[in-house]
């Protein structure tokens, strides 16, 4: 009875897991730009990766196993966020553009917001 349980809850996480995995590489192909990619790819590919090795420390008997699998998931979350974080940084201080249609570009100095606002209004002003 107890074995059904488990091979059901190791099913569903293992779908679960996939289906974000597939989020996060459809993620990648479709975004516009690098930040978004990244940012897909790090969030719902952790949480995929960690939702299957989740279900293959509930399914695997020995302990061992278990504590590898939910070590690697903690590896997994402490990890990814930052690396994401300091590739994206490295990105944009290499010179990758943010998509056009991006609201706010949080790491821009005040003299290149100022000079992207008047930009703007320009642009807005030739449309009229």
């Amino acid at each position: 009875m107890m074995d059904d349980l488990f091979n059901i809850l190791t099913g569903l996480l293992i779908i679960i897991g996939a289906a974000f995995t597939l989020i996060a590489a459809v993620g990648i192909l479709r975004l516009p730009d690098l930040y978004t990619r990244m940012h897909a790819a790090s969030k719902a590919g952790t949480l995929g990766s960690g939702l299957m090795l989740v279900a293959l420390a509930i399914f695997a008997q020995d302990q061992a196993i278990v504590t590898r699998a939910l070590a690697a998931v903690v590896f997994f979350l402490l990890t990814a966020p930052i690396s994401a974080h300091l590739l994206a940084k490295a990105a944009y201080a290499a010179g990758y553009k943010l998509w056009g249609r991006s609201v706010h570009d949080d790491m821009a100095s005040p003299a290149s917001e100022a000079a992207v606002s008047l930009d703007d209004e320009n642009i807005k002003e030739d449309q009229r």
